[in-house]
Formats: structure tokens, sequence, C-alpha cells
């Protein structure tokens, strides 16, 4: 941030397709988010991309303003083929872990060096991975195959080396969706979630892979209703769970970001979201399908990054990597040729 100038509002937000309409560069340019996120309608071609990803940073005069895209591979990738490699989910890399642990983490760290590569060249510096959720028997598929397995310690296991390949292309992980979506039995995108584990289960089962992860640059909260922790309200509105979980008992102190606000997990105006997760200690809200009226809600109560959010955002930049020499067309390949050995 230029010496002197105000600090960029607290929030991340999406646009309509796959350039700016003259509203939204206004919009941006009077409301200054922190950044941007990209989805599956603002992807056409490499270049095409790399024009969007310009004109948004553009937009806020900053060329480092964080731009994000969930890319974790299967059913969550919004660069797909002919342009982008088709890129496996987390299940097949638990199933090789199941053979060979050492195998399973060289193939997924290799993966998302490969991811990392792609976004980097695109300007992309935030991805939304990995999933950290351990599912339950029973539980919604909206994890699923996304999951590194069905325990906390393969979780982990492999979910860091996601963390370390994104980071080796000085891609910015998200960890996600803290402090844990796998006991959801409803999809949070439409309705809300309410988890009635003991403490005692969460702490055995849902907390681990995040504590383990806990010094990860970003995380990004759960839309999810934990009666243990606070029955009133769920993760990404409670001050109960953000304070003495996410920031307590997990540890974790990086760049904290709501999930998307316009999720129906969550109730209330839009305005009522961002104030309720702004308050509660989210570092910034997310705003996603580029709905103007939405966001134009969303800006009205928004409020600059506050020091803490700004000294977050420096550690994690500062945990880029310089990227090395990587042979992609061999690196693609060995990832194929361990996925094969489970089919």
């Amino acid at each position: 941030m230029p010496a002197n100038s105000s600090p960029p509002a607290a929030a991340v937000f999406g646009c309509a397709g796959l350039t700016l309409s003259d509203a939204e560069r206004r919009f941006y340019e009077r409301t200054d988010p922190l950044g941007f996120i990209l989805f599956a309608r603002n992807v056409d071609t490499p270049a095409q991309v790399r024009a969007l990803v310009k004109d948004l940073r553009d937009s806020v005069g900053r060329a480092d303003a964080p731009v994000l895209i969930d890319q974790e591979g299967g059913r969550v990738q919004r660069l797909k083929p002919p342009h982008w490699r088709k890129a496996p989910p987390g299940e097949p890399f638990a199933r090789l872990a199941g053979l060979d642990a050492e195998a399973a983490r060289d193939a997924l760290r290799l993966n998302f060096r490969l991811i990392g590569r792609e976004l980097a060249d695109l300007g992309i510096d935030v991805d939304c991975a990995p999933v950290l959720d351990v599912p339950v028997p029973g539980a919604h598929d909206v994890i699923g195959d996304r999951a590194y397995g069905r325990t906390p310690d393969l979780v982990a296991d492999l979910a860091v080396q996601v963390v370390e390949g994104l980071l080796d292309e000085a891609v910015l992980p998200v960890i996600k969706h803290i402090p844990g979506h796998g006991r959801a039995m409803v999809d949070s995108h439409l309705a809300l979630p309410v988890v009635e584990a003991s403490l005692a289960e969460l702490e055995a089962q849902d907390f681990p892979p995040f504590r383990a992860l806990r010094h990860a640059p970003w995380a990004m909260t759960a839309h999810v209703v934990y009666t243990a922790l606070d029955a009133s309200a769920p993760a990404t509105t409670s001050a109960k769970v953000i304070s003495g979980i996410i920031r307590g008992a997990i540890g974790f102190d990086g760049v904290l970001v709501s999930d998307d606000l316009s999720m129906k997990a969550l109730g209330g105006s839009f305005q009522e979201r961002t104030t309720a997760s702004l308050a509660a200690g989210c570092d910034l809200v997310l705003h996603c399908n580029g709905d103007m009226a939405e966001m134009e809600a969303v800006a009205e109560v928004l409020r600059p990054l506050d020091e803490r959010a700004r000294e977050r955002l420096a550690r994690a930049s500062a945990m880029k990597r310089t990227p090395q020499p990587l042979d992609v067309a061999a690196a693609a390949r060995r990832v194929d040729a361990l996925l094969a050995r489970v089919g």
C-alpha cells in the first residue's frame, strides 16, 4: 500500500462476466476492495483472463491486489480444458496414500505446483484450496471427493502438500472451511447446516487438520452452526467461534476471509451479513456472484482493513517463494502415473 494512502476496504468481490463493465469499474474505483475472485463465468481464454485480472487491479490502482479463484481440481475447478489441465480431486490422493504415503505426498505437491504455475501465469495469486474438512458417514456430498481422506491425520498429512505446492509457485493457499464442514448434512450454499457434535468430538476429528496447518497464510470460514460452540450463529458471524476456537483453540492467526456472503446459509440483509462477519472477527468478507445490487449493499457497511488484518496480509504475502524450474509436461505425467496405481 502506498505511503499515506487509505487502507483498502475489507472485501473481496466478484464480477459478472468476461470483461469489466463501466459500472463495475466505477464501483471498484469508489469502494476500493482489497481484492477480487474469479469464477467459471469469468473464464474463456488465457489472454482474456490475463486482461481481466489486469483490469481488476487497475480499477483499484494496486498491482498487488489479491485475485482469488477456487482451483481445487475435480468438480471445483474454474480453469478447465482445453486451455488448462484437468486436475484430479482430493479423493484419489487419499486412496494412493493407502498404498504408498510418500508417493501420495509427492503426487499432490507436484499437482499443486502445476495448478500454481497455471494460476501465476494468469496473474492469479490466491487459490482457495485445500479443503481440510473431514467428512463423516452420511454427510452431504458438498465436500465428498474434495476431501483428502476420512481421518484427520490423513487429511492433515496430505493437505500440507497442497499448501507447500502452491507456495512453491508464489500462490497463497486458503485452508477451508474452518473450523470444519465435514459434519454438515446440508449444502451451505442452499441451507444452514447445524452440527450437534460435542466439543470433544469436534476436537478429536474436525479441528486437528486446521491446527496442523494453522500457520497457513489464509483461511476461509464455514457457514455452519456448531451447537457446542455457539448455538446462535454460524462460525462466520460468531465471535465465540472465531475468537475462542479459530484464533484460540486452533491457533490460526493468518488472514481470515468469510465464505461467500451470498450463500443461503446466512440470513438477514447483505448489510447485516457484512457487519456481523466483520464484527465477529473476519478480516475480510467475500462476495462472489457479481450481482451489483448485492455488492452495493455490502459496500454500504464496509470498513477499511484494520491494522491486524494488514499485518496478517503482509505476513501472508511474505510466505510466497521464488518459483524453481519445473518441467511441466514431465510433472503432469508423473502425477498421472502415480494416480494410475489406484485406477
